[in-house]
């Protein structure tokens, strides 16, 4: 009897040994991967300028790709004029104010149209805050120090 049952055991281990080890190689499975990219936009006016809205005629749009293994942000912010006075800088500023304001978190290297640019590694809690709408591009001119024209960077 004991004979039996390890003569089985052992014709079922070398069974399940041979179907475990078959391998389709000519057909590989392959598991896709989700994206790793999200696309962020924003349109940039001065009716979206706060804690007081502009007038400006100026108008822009910033697009942007993070992609969230890396957390590495690659953007491009056009824009077109005419601006109340000349530009003196152009960012993107974290929300962290009741009123929807922050500080600037994300300096423009350059302030020509269109301006391009590519982050180092962000820390998670700011691709978070992006990912979840706490940041906005702005253009600063030296009538509107505080941001002539402003847009919120949303999820596409």
């Amino acid at each position: 009897m004991k004979k039996n049952a390890l003569l089985s055991f052992a014709a079922l281990l070398a069974l399940g040994m041979t179907l475990t080890s078959c391998k389709d190689e000519e057909n590989p499975t392959t598991t896709p991967t989700a994206s790793t990219t999200t696309r962020l936009v924003a349109t940039l006016n001065g009716a979206s300028e706060k804690p007081t809205s502009t007038t400006s005629a100026a108008t822009g749009n910033f697009v942007g790709d993070l992609n969230t293994t890396t957390r590495v942000l690659s953007y491009t912010v056009t824009y077109t004029g005419p601006f109340s006075s000349s530009l003196t800088g152009g960012h993107l500023h974290r929300i962290n104010a009741a009123n929807g304001t922050g500080p600037v978190d994300i300096p423009f290297t350059s302030l020509t149209s269109p301006i391009t640019g590519t982050t180092a590694a962000l820390a998670q809690t700011k691709v978070d805050s992006m990912l979840n709408g706490f940041y906005y591009a702005n253009l600063h001119t030296s009538l509107y120090a505080n941001g002539e024209i402003r847009g919120d960077i949303k999820k596409q």
